[in-house]
């Protein structure tokens, strides 16, 4: 149930017919995994807690750093050198100490991820890199859990909502992550934002997208992005939407289906 101080810390969602009690009492009772408390990481879990999200896990091992501050607004300077995740709990904490933080200073690998992501409702990743996404894709698949997933890189984002262990409307499987994207790039080939850069302020509109799909997932309403991909252009202030479907060659739910240590050794 919710407390009297809930009725009116969220107030403005339970008077949406759309979420309403039922809806703020699914959010409350939810646990969402948020891999990352970078650049997308920093908004997702601001929002996330904000919108009383009862449990939220967060997966990242690197440390606060001032190069982080001009886009990862969820940490400050007086915490450089801290661990993101115990930065991450502190801000969650005093943002709405209703919400439960679980910390997971870890590097997501081929051992761990399938317990993490298994313990969670949903997961959102806001990493910075092909391999994690690629493995945090591949592991909701088996464990069954719904990702929404965001990327950005200098003036661009794209966002993504993934269901392949579900069939659509016309009894089809959703699309995976891996037909969206059949090859992983070389590494070196897509530069890093440390090498390209990234407008700081991009990272906050894509990270509030990305935390509105978590929340409309966990909720229940609107139409979410399952075989559409977002892709926002901040020079133009332009959103486009793309649809992609499944791929018959894809290795999850494709005609030739690989096992979780198949996968794990194409990776």
């Amino acid at each position: 149930m919710l407390s009297t101080a809930e009725l009116e810390r969220y107030a403005r969602h339970i008077v949406l017919p759309e979420i309403g009690g039922p809806g703020q009492q699914k959010l409350k009772a939810s646990k969402v995994l948020v891999i990352g408390a970078g650049g997308l990481g920093a908004p997702v879990l601001q929002y996330l807690a904000a919108a009383g999200v009862g449990t939220i896990g967060i997966v990242d091992d690197d440390t606060v750093s001032l190069s982080n501050l001009q886009r990862q607004v969820i940490h400050t300077t007086d915490q450089l050198g801290e661990p993101k995740v115990a930065s991450a709990a502190e801000a969650i904490a005093r943002l709405n100490p209703n919400v439960r933080v679980v910390p997971h200073p870890v590097r997501l690998k081929g051992h761990n991820v399938m317990s993490l992501v298994s313990d969670y409702d949903l997961v959102a990743d806001g990493s910075d890199n092909f391999s994690t996404r690629y493995l945090v894709s591949d592991a909701c698949f088996f464990a069954r859990k719904p990702l929404v997933t965001a990327a950005v890189g200098r003036f661009d984002g794209s966002l993504t909502t993934l269901r392949p262990f579900e069939t659509n409307a016309d009894g089809q499987p959703n699309p995976t992550y891996r037909c969206l994207f059949p090859e992983r790039p070389r590494e070196g080939v897509v530069p890093t934002c440390a090498e390209a850069g990234v407008l700081g302020a991009l990272t906050g509109v894509v990270g509030a997208m990305q935390a509105m799909e978590v929340i409309k997932e966990v909720a229940g309403f609107g139409d979410g992005l399952v075989g559409r991909l977002a892709l926002f252009d901040a020079k133009s202030f332009r959103i486009e939407t793309i649809r992609y479907k499944q791929s018959a060659n894809n290795p999850l739910n494709g005609h030739v289906r690989k096992s979780w240590e198949e996968i794990l050794e194409m990776s």
